[in-house]
């Protein structure tokens, strides 16, 4: 199953639970807290959907369905587009134990993460 419909289907239920809550809030009825509990895990669902990217992972990546590359950042058998300037900011991702590298498009401010060597 792709990401994409992940995604759709994760926001689905989260939109579900949302206004399931909400019915059941309006309607007055004893339920109202578990409505209130189905509001906060349908919001907090549907926010995680909206933010989550995956890791370090530049959205046109994402979208083109590009393979991630070490660490989770951009491919390392791709050029890196050339508006994007080598910075010397590296981290070590926690997970992966591997040190990324920033890189930054100095007109938008935009950042994209590569895996040193």
């Amino acid at each position: 199953m792709g990401l994409g419909i992940v995604r759709l289907l994760l926001a689905f239920v989260g939109a579900l639970m949302l206004l399931g809550g909400l019915l059941v809030v309006v309607s007055g009825d004893a339920g109202a807290v578990g409505g209130l509990w189905l509001i906060i895990v349908g919001g907090v669902l549907l926010l995680a959907v909206t933010l989550e990217r995956l890791r370090y992972r530049s959205e046109q990546a994402d979208r083109a369905g590009a393979a991630p590359g070490p660490g989770g950042g951009e491919s390392l058998n791709a050029p890196m587009e050339p508006r994007f300037r080598r910075t010397d900011e590296l981290f070590e991702d926690p997970s992966s134990r591997r040190t990324m590298r920033v890189w930054l498009d100095p007109a938008t401010g935009e950042r994209r993460y590569r895996a040193e060597g």
